[in-house]
């Protein structure tokens, strides 16, 4: 591979739009993960047909090729792990509503809050909320099927995926499903795509399915001793249908955080309680229903319990949950933030678990995360420059995960695995299903140029100045 030459053809092809400066390319070098890495161009995209481009000419020279939205993956997805080149889709924003249908029809680089507020124009809802929304762009919601807070009730992005369009890494263009409700026509390649983290092809158009938006909403906010009585009483949701939007939760630590935060308890006399965070919403007579069943549940199973009267009132009780992760800052300036899953009727003991970790590990850890369908976060905290105290961490890192494999759980539900969790893939999948992962991988990508390295090949960084390698989650 000559990449000099292929840097030459691109800037014949592209021109302006290939960017080789240092303050371009290192913006293009990291994502949310905060690995960096040095790679030879950042490529501005403005139309679709250039990513075909880029893609025959680096498939030619073998060119690593990474693709970029606004880089908000937790996981290094994100990140040109192998250098290369990067390919920025984030101006690849158009968009239409089609209300009669029921479709979006959006470029890769559409910001998810602004589909939201199209839809909503529409009288119509895009309901996966991730908690970057107002930042990450639908591309980049696809690579990773991304959730949010919403998928209780509703599904993940994958669940809103019509039809697809892009580029395979040879550079040709493919359709993948078709802008109709049905379709039943070969290989489902289009939810293949979904969640395959750019390793696969490159989308840059995508048909998203549209919901009546609901009529109205109610939140509740409800105190529990301890984490075991606030997710033994989820189960009592499921079990009595009631139905909720979003439930979260927040473990105690975590409470105390936002507390200190707020400096003032949540509930006054019940400082530093796990609580529950419930919406619903709905018809005006389905929310009215419903309301009546978690009063009810409320007032058998928590120890204390705060509706909001109205949107202004319910918003304070949703900054309590967002408070949480910012205050976990509080406890160590670094965070290995894991999204793993789990039955609902193990995540008491995964939160059990996580206890027995941090005393042995010695290590501050805050759960919180969608108790409604088993996603938790659990957030392992350290200081960076303390080595001890990171290796601690790493540690129980590991431990968390193979408590999550023990548990009959998944090691991501909603981030990917990236770089961040390739040393893990292994623990969650048998040497059968990683070969035939790659296999289709080969089939699809047979100079192996999108996204290198990510998702297979346990990932370590030479450490110039203490001359080891490291872990990439050392570096968060």
């Amino acid at each position: 591979m000559d990449d000099s030459i292929a840097l030459q053809e691109l800037k014949k092809a592209l021109g302006e739009r290939v960017q080789t400066d240092k303050e371009a390319l290192y913006r293009s070098s990291f994502d949310g993960m905060r690995l960096a890495f040095e790679h030879e161009a950042a490529i501005q995209i403005d139309h679709p047909d250039q990513v075909g481009v880029v893609l025959r000419l680096a498939n030619e020279y073998k060119v690593p090729v990474t693709t970029r939205g606004a880089g908000t993956s937790l996981t290094g997805s994100a990140s040109p792990a192998r250098g290369g080149w990067v390919l920025k889709l984030d101006q690849l924003k158009d968009l239409r509503i089609d209300p009669l249908n029921r479709f979006a029809h959006a470029g890769p680089g559409v910001v998810v809050t602004d589909l939201q507020n199209a839809a909503r124009d529409e009288g119509l809802f895009y309901p996966p909320d991730p908690s970057s929304l107002r930042y990450c762009t639908i591309g980049g919601n696809i690579a990773c099927n991304a959730g949010g807070m919403r998928c209780l009730k509703y599904g993940v992005t994958r669940d809103y995926v019509v039809s697809l369009q892009g580029y395979l890494p040879t550079g040709e263009f493919v359709t993948w499903a078709s802008d109709t409700r049905k379709f039943a026509t070969g290989y489902n390649v289009r939810d293949l795509w979904v969640g395959s983290e750019g390793t696969l092809g490159v989308v840059t158009g995508a048909t998203l399915k549209l919901i009546p938006a609901p009529e109205t909403t109610w939140s509740l906010l409800a105190a529990f001793p301890t984490e075991r009585d606030a997710l033994t009483a989820v189960e009592e949701v499921v079990r009595k249908r009631i139905g909720p939007a979003i439930l979260e939760f927040l473990d105690r630590p975590s409470v105390r955080g936002a507390e200190a935060a707020f400096q003032q308890p949540i509930f006054d006399g019940l400082p530093g309680r796990s609580l529950l965070i419930i919406e619903l919403d709905g018809s005006e007579n389905e929310v009215a229903t419903a309301k009546e069943k978690l009063l009810s549940w409320a007032r058998d199973h928590a120890e204390a319990h705060r509706a909001a009267p109205d949107p202004a009132s319910a918003e304070k009780l949703w900054d309590i949950r967002r408070a949480c992760s910012s205050a976990m800052f509080e406890l160590g300036d670094s965070k290995l933030n894991e999204d793993v899953v789990v039955p609902l009727h193990r995540q008491a003991d995964l939160i059990d678990e996580v206890e027995k970790i941090r005393a042995k590990f010695q290590v501050a850890i805050g759960v919180f995360g969608h108790a409604g369908d088993g996603n938790l976060h659990v957030n392992i905290m350290h200081h960076r420059e303390d080595p001890v105290g990171s290796r601690r961490a790493r540690e129980a890192l590991g431990e968390l995960m193979q408590v999550v494999v023990d548990l009959k759980g998944a090691i991501s539900g909603e981030h990917g695995v990236g770089l961040a969790k390739t040393p893990f893939l292994t623990l969650q999948l048998g040497e059968a299903e990683i070969a035939t992962m790659k296999k289709i991988k080969e089939v699809f990508d047979p100079n192996g140029i999108l996204n290198p390295g990510k998702l297979f090949e346990p990932f370590e960084v030479w450490d110039k100045k203490k001359e080891v390698f490291r872990f990439p989650w050392d570096h968060r």
